[in-house]
């Protein structure tokens, strides 16, 4: 194994430290464990987190526009209910908090437990569930379908909402809606390794790769031969197009797993872009590059939403964050 750590013990204090000085403008409470950025009073805060291992989710979309907080867990291991308490007390702006959970069993029930030791504090807390992973219902960290790319996007059409000042059951029905509209799949050429393991997640030979495969090296529908761009995109779309109906315009990520080079990525969405023009699907927006990572796995993930007016205004608002900038 090489890595560019000191030791796996110290990984996850020595990248926060290094975030801290990268990002002077957020606030990184290594003891804690937290990062936020100042609370907007009068307005809804979000919050979110997970384990580490998937940068620059989540503390990379940390910024104006998009979460207040971010709470990153030890490597695939989710955070405390403890950290997220204290990271929702740090940023709420008295007027509710909006928690973003991806559907893995750690995140769910650790996120309610901070939720019922807000409520004693009396801060009203709504929270979303993200589960757009189509490749398998249930797997080895999960109770129903995976959290994938669509936090990506429900952390950023969520966060616009509060941006401009709605409501929680507003923010909280947008993001519902958002999850609800977005579907993923995933694709692994290569394993991650976990530094305090120190060896891949699961085996593939040289010419296969794993199909429907989840962000923390779960297995997928199955592995098989190395395949061209044109029928990984072809079959992940068609699952995608099974489980939700893709129509009009569409905002489409193609994610890299973290040690896919973007020329790959770029191949890829080349293919993804061909299949929905040619099924009547316009690409309105769109991503290429890596938001939700899986340490070194190679491989990527596709996610399509169905767009309306509304989604796609709120997608284009401002937001500055480490990893997603744009309209400031």
């Amino acid at each position: 194994m090489k890595k560019l750590i000191n030791t796996p013990e110290t990984l996850l204090t020595d990248a926060l430290d290094g975030f801290a000085a990268a990002h002077p403008g957020l606030t990184v409470d290594l003891e804690q464990r937290i990062v936020t950025r100042p609370p907007s009073p009068g307005k809804v805060a979000l919050v979110s987190g997970g384990g580490s291992g998937h940068e620059p989710l989540h503390a990379g979309f940390v910024g104006p526009g998009m979460l207040h907080a971010a709470c990153p867990g030890e490597v695939f291991t989710s955070p405390v209910p403890g950290q997220v308490q204290a990271a929702t007390e740090a940023v709420h702006g008295g007027v509710g908090v909006l928690h973003v959970v991806k559907n893995y069993t750690g995140d769910v029930l650790n996120f309610a437990l901070a939720a019922e030791l807000l409520d004693d504090d009396d801060i009203e807390v709504a929270t979303v569930i993200v589960d757009d992973d189509v490749a398998v219902t249930d797997s080895t960290h999960t109770a129903g379908r995976r959290g994938t790319g669509a936090t990506v996007f429900v952390e950023k059409i969520a966060g616009a909402a509060a941006e401009a000042g709605e409501s929680l059951a507003v923010v909280h029905e947008l993001a519902r809606e958002v999850n609800a509209r977005s579907r993923s799949y995933g694709v692994a050429l290569s394993a991650g390794t976990v530094p305090a393991v120190g060896r891949p997640g699961f085996p593939l030979g040289d010419d296969e790769m794993e199909w429907g495969v989840g962000i923390h090296g779960e297995p997928g529908r199955r592995s098989g031969p190395l395949a061209p761009a044109r029928d990984i995109a072809a079959e992940a779309l068609d699952a995608i197009a099974t489980d939700m109906p893709l129509t009009g315009e569409a905002l489409v990520m193609v994610n890299g797993m973290g040690a896919t080079p973007l020329i790959e990525l770029y191949a890829m969405f080349a293919e993804v872009a061909h299949w929905l023009n040619a099924r009547g699907v316009t690409v309105s927006r769109s991503l290429v590059g890596n938001y939700v990572t899986s340490l070194d796995m190679a491989g990527c993930s596709i996610t399509v939403m169905n767009l309306t007016p509304r989604l796609l205004d709120l997608w284009d608002a401002p937001v500055e964050t480490p990893a997603l900038r744009w309209g400031r």
